[in-house]
């Protein structure tokens, strides 16, 4: 305890909470669609293959939507840019409540949504941003504790919509939206941790091998959240023939383990190494995924190994980003947003993957091994890249060094 109260003193404590506050709402909106998936489904009669993509265009969306508000974050201020998004936010959902009336609606509302995706890379760098580089694993677990949003979604609006319809629940989830905006304008104070630089600085890190290999080792460990939990209310209402309440209830379960594990993952990084501890991850994820295609026909073994999968996927997340500030020390807002970017593109993959396995070859069990497949590919390249890391910007197994550079790393050729 005494340690934990040495680490928020080393920092500022309400711009952590406000951070954290803000992304778990914004995690929340992002994976509404998903959340109400069965009952948009049951509405519009939708195939396999339309809800996978139904369910994957708010994780695209909000892909796609992170790096610009990366990049604007560097130049407003981190908070600035929050509020502004949470304002967006808080528009595209009273849109979703008056307008949304046919499955393309749904796809537009979807891409609207993918507004509250883009907000990772802020909350995590606003949230870490004022700590010393020994506590940052930590701070950026317990910002990305916000994907706890999830369990906000699952838990709350399959209820919701059965009470008073799933539409309305845009319109309630607009209202939500004001709390964490309150708390972001009183609470939060921009961090000193920035530097005036040009866009080419700024970008750097898209030319760059350690990049792109960060972005697709998230590719699995966020991907995979995002996608598993945006998918699984609708693979346990279809595979188990749950109600779409209780669907969401299990989903919950595993959802939960994710987002409290991410802070263990940072915890745990920042005394082993995020290189070490990601290593276990990706062997853990593969392992779990072609279980949990083989266990379709137990509901209690599929639930129970989606937990697992949801611990390692979100220790995984908090390991990464435990690395991403010793990589960029100086652009931590942007790489942060690229990397999720792009690894956010991930969870397109697996409602995709998953419906077009049901819809064409009679089982989910493709999509999930297709998927284990990406994990143990992800794994050895990672072990090759951390031979050159460990001897240029990181300890060995991925610490951080004792005496961190504040120069930007060279480029790899």
């Amino acid at each position: 305890m005494s340690g934990f109260r040495t680490f928020l003193k080393s920092g500022h404590a309400p711009t952590l909470f406000a951070a954290f506050f803000y992304f778990d709402f914004c995690f929340a909106v992002w994976v509404l669609n998903g959340a109400m998936a069965p009952f948009i489904s049951e509405t519009f009669n939708l195939t396999a293959a339309q809800k996978g993509f139904m369910i994957s265009v708010p994780i695209l969306a909000g892909a796609l939507m992170r790096f610009p508000l990366g990049v604007l974050a560097q130049y407003i201020g981190r908070k600035n840019a929050a509020l502004v998004e949470m304002g967006l936010i808080v528009l595209a959902l009273m849109g979703g409540y008056f307008f949304i009336n046919t499955y393309d609606h749904v796809l537009a509302m979807g891409v609207l949504l993918g507004i509250a995706g883009a907000s990772f890379g802020v909350a995590l760098s606003l949230g870490s941003g004022w700590f010393p580089p020994r506590y940052k694993g930590l701070a950026m677990g317990i910002a990305g504790a916000g994907n706890s949003g999830t369990v906000l979604a699952v838990l709350f609006a399959p209820p919701l919509a059965t009470a008073y319809g799933w539409q309305t629940v845009y319109g309630i989830a607009a209202l939500c939206m004001l709390a964490p905006m309150i708390v972001m304008l009183v609470f939060a104070k921009e961090p000193p941790d920035i530097e005036h630089q040009s866009f080419r600085q700024h970008i750097a890190c898209l030319f760059e091998k350690d990049g792109w290999a960060f972005s697709l080792i998230y590719v699995v460990t966020f991907g995979g959240f995002i996608g598993l939990a945006s998918f699984l209310p609708t693979y346990f209402y279809d595979q188990f023939k749950v109600t779409k309440v209780e669907a969401g209830q299990l989903t919950m379960l595993a959802a939960l383990m994710g987002s409290a594990v991410r802070v263990v993952g940072g915890y745990i990084s920042d005394r082993i190494g995020g290189i070490n501890t990601l290593s276990g991850v990706l062997g853990a994820v593969a392992v779990c995924l072609v279980l949990c295609g083989l266990a379709s026909g137990s509901l209690v073994m599929t639930t129970l190994l989606f937990m697992v999968c949801f611990a390692a996927l979100g220790a995984g997340n908090g390991a990464l980003f435990q690395l991403v500030p010793l990589r960029w020390p100086l652009t931590t807002a942007v790489a942060g947003s690229m990397i999720g970017e792009i690894g956010a593109l991930g969870g397109g993959f697996i409602p995709n993957a998953m419906g077009l396995s049901k819809q064409y070859l009679g089982t989910y069990f493709w999509g999930f091994a297709s998927f284990a497949v990406l994990a143990i590919a992800m794994l050895v390249m990672l072990r090759i890249m951390q031979i050159r890391w460990t001897r240029t910007w990181a300890e060995k197994g991925g610490r951080a060094r004792s005496a961190p550079s504040t120069q930007p790393v060279k480029a790899a050729a």
